[in-house]
């Protein structure tokens, strides 16, 4: 094993190297080029054995990937943003044909306005199409998510292609020390690509994906491939405890930060809870009960290890860093709906922040904190709440008599 610094996108290129990538459908788009830019340089000089192509876009990248994999080959790709939505229809299409492959997503804003900064906007429009969804918030964590991907999405009880997740430009330009895992220890974790599963061959022609008529044959189909995803939350479980005693790092569905005495909690996902983390820590240092919670997993989204982490706890802030226009934030929304059927669940707190890249301070963690404090000592959930303060407001509206246009004050 040797360490080295590695950004966001070098960990997810060297862990498609160290995956034996045979096939790399392409097609840039910031902030995840890098990935690509690095991947084709080792294929030309010669390190790597895998056949790029560059597509003509997002969606015939994907379909490429799909097809691909649907004949034998460890496949790998990657994209951002506006790129993922617009390859929304073959995302859905290929977990239909159950295929195996990883898609590195790294998250950035949608459109409009325009931002090259990061929020998960992007990943969360895309999570009922069928992939599982893995978040990561460290660099190491980046280069061993890819080689756990490949291990699931391979899996006979799986089969269903894997999304990478992380945050661009916090993690996706930024060094950090990573431990490389030898090639040899790769390999006795992840075997080669297994010959005894369905493929086509120019041999053994079969249909994949074909039309359906009735509602009975495609409900049969699209609830087989609920079943697979609800399982590879089950398999992820067993391969991250084979990945932990041959590397020692350890990957459960749910991360836990300081929670065994807490009282309350932050939960988050991506790389903003590096930050949440410190800010637990300093409230730790004047007193708090407080905690993080961290998904790793939102497909399949883990209830049950979030029922068993949140229960005791009084309050918990979830911290989004999206927002489905019209309703709120994605984790917060489903989070509640997990808790749902609990007897005495915490009072959760819906915050909104670091959209587009905006960062969140150490100020409005205590602001947070204090809030779902204050909201379990009345017992009211406080209303949702967007992180922007007035100074931002007040540059909001300067910005609005300068463009001309009308914003609706936060």
């Amino acid at each position: 094993m040797t360490r080295e610094l590695l950004t966001g996108n070098g960990a997810a290129a060297l862990g498609a190297k160290l995956a034996g990538i045979e096939y790399l459908p392409a097609f840039p788009i910031t902030p995840q080029t890098e990935v690509i830019e690095t991947l084709s340089k080792w294929i030309e000089e010669g390190s790597m054995d895998c056949k790029m192509v560059t597509m003509e876009s997002e969606h015939s990248m994907v379909t490429a990937a799909g097809a691909a994999a649907a004949t034998g080959v460890r496949t790998f790709t990657a994209t951002s943003s506006q790129g993922l939505l617009y390859a929304a229809e073959m995302l859905h299409t290929v977990t239909g044909w159950r295929v195996p492959f990883v898609l590195v997503n790294v998250s950035r804003g949608l459109a409009s306005p325009i931002t090259l900064e990061p929020d998960h906007n992007d990943i969360m429009a895309l999570r009922d199409a069928g992939f599982v969804q893995i978040h990561c918030s460290t660099c190491q964590e980046v280069l061993d998510s890819m080689i756990l991907a490949y291990r699931l999405s391979e899996d006979a009880g799986v089969r269903l292609p894997v999304i990478v997740n992380y945050d661009g430009f916090y993690l996706s330009f930024t060094r950090e020390p990573v431990e490389v895992p030898n090639q040899e220890y790769v390999d006795r974790f992840l075997p080669p690509f297994p010959t005894n599963q369905p493929r086509f061959s120019a041999d053994h022609p079969m249909s994949q994906g074909v039309a359906v008529l009735g509602g009975s044959a495609y409900s049969y189909f699209k609830y087989q491939t609920h079943l697979a995803l609800l399982n590879a939350g089950l398999i992820y479980k067993q391969i991250t405890n084979e990945f932990q005693i041959l590397f020692s790092r350890s990957y459960d569905p749910v991360e836990l930060y300081k929670l065994k005495d807490a009282e309350y909690a932050f939960l988050m996902i991506g790389s903003f809870s590096c930050k949440g983390k410190e800010a637990v820590d300093q409230l730790r240092a004047a007193g708090w009960k407080i905690g993080l919670v961290r998904p790793r997993l939102t497909r399949p989204f883990p209830m049950d290890e979030l029922r068993k982490s949140l229960a005791p706890l009084k309050g918990v802030a979830v911290i989004d860093q999206n927002l489905s226009l019209g309703m709120g934030g994605v984790l917060h929304q489903e989070t509640a709906a997990a808790l749902y059927p609990l007897i005495t669940r915490p009072i959760l707190a819906a915050f909104v922040g670091g959209l587009g890249g905006r960062d969140i301070s150490a100020e409005e963690f205590y602001s947070m904190a204090e809030t779902i404090r204050e909201a379990v000592k009345t017992g009211e959930t406080p209303p949702q709440r967007l992180l922007y303060t007035e100074k931002e407001n007040t540059d909001m509206q300067q910005l609005q008599r300068i463009a001309g246009t009308h914003t609706t004050s936060p």
